[in-house]
This record gives C-alpha cells, structure tokens and sequence, in this order.
C-alpha cells in the first residue's frame, strides 16, 4: 500500500519571460520577489502533492533555457516559499486556537460533570427511587458531554499536523534548476556525432 505513493515529488516550473507574470497576482504592485502568488499557481502546486505523505520529500524542478530566464528563479522561489511560509504560520496559529478551545471544552465538561456528581446527592434523600433515576441519568448525561471533547483531542489534530507538516515541507523544499539549452545542445551535439558516423 505504502509503494503506491510517492516518496519523492517533483513540482515543475517553468521559468520564462512570457510565463513569470502569469504565476502572480497581476494587481500586486510590489517587487516580485515581495508578490502574491495567483491563485490558479498555488492551486498548481497544492495539486502537485496530493499524494504526499509523512516521509515524501519535494522538490521545485525549474525549467529555464538562458541566463536571462535563470535570474528569475531566485525571485520566483523567495516569493513561494514566503508565501508558503506565511500559509505555515496561519495554520499553526489555528491550530493552536483549536487546542486551546478543545482542552477548555474538556475543562468546562469535566466541571459540569463534577457539579452534577457532586451537588445532586447533596439535595437527595439517600432511600427515594428518584435519586436512582437522577444519578442514572447524570451518569448518562457525563458521557454525553465528554464525548465531543474527547472525540476532538483524539481524532482532529491529525488534520492540521498534516496540512503544517506539507506547507512546511513546501517552504523549505529543495530547489533544482533544468537548463534546457544545455540539453538541447547535448541532443544536437549527438545527433550531429550519429550523422558523421552513418
């Protein structure tokens, strides 16, 4: 099951004079290493790893054919990692929020809890059959009110440690620069040695 996904993903991007705007908000008027990125971009990228995993590692693979294209990746990877960087730090801040709200729902539960189991005998005549019944239902009623905190701190957090563990992942990703010209050059170089031999 594990083999079916990917240990290493490969997000590709190419770097060209006609394609570098199109990866950003065109109403940003900041430097383009300080832009937005557009959303239609960031979709690309978001889609690129879904099949990422705990242990996948990623890597930006830019596709550039000259020089001048080449002093566009620097930018162009300061502005995605920040942006991820950002997106990092909001989703922990929720994260911390949901903890924070999660463990007082637990706390505030436990109090309703211990008010019922503590304050009820006190008002009920130890030998009446309404005393049962009461004791029974705030047995109940304790189960009820537990369960949503519990099912919450047991089940929910592994949503968000996913979604920081991969935006981590995506603002500190290894980046490799493709220089097609070069290998444009390697394939007619060889293709040229193939012709003399025939």
């Amino acid at each position: 099951m594990n083999e079916s996904f990917p240990k290493k993903i490969n997000i590709f991007i190419s770097v060209d004079v006609q394609t570098i705007s199109t990866y950003f908000n065109a109403h940003d008027p900041a430097p383009l290493y300080k832009r937005q990125l557009s959303h239609q971009f960031e979709q690309y990228i978001l889609n690129s790893i879904t099949h990422a995993k705990r242990f996948s590692i990623i890597f930006y693979k830019l596709k550039c054919s000259n020089d001048i294209e080449r002093q566009y990746t620097q930018p162009l990877m300061y502005a995605i990692k920040r942006h991820f960087t950002e997106k990092k730090a909001l989703r922990e801040a929720e994260f911390r929020r949901f903890k924070k709200r999660s463990f007082m729902l637990l706390a505030m539960s436990l109090i309703v809890i211990v008010l019922c189991h503590g304050v009820f005998p006190l008002f009920l005549n130890s030998n009446s059959q309404i005393q049962t019944i009461i004791l029974t239902s705030s047995d109940i009623f304790s189960w009820v009110i537990l369960w949503k905190p519990i099912d919450k701190l047991i089940f929910d957090w592994n949503p968000h440690l996913k979604d920081i563990s991969i935006l981590h992942k995506l603002s500190t990703a290894e980046v490799m620069i493709i220089n097609t010209a070069k290998e444009s050059e390697k394939k007619e170089s060889v293709m040229f040695a193939v012709q003399q031999v025939v």
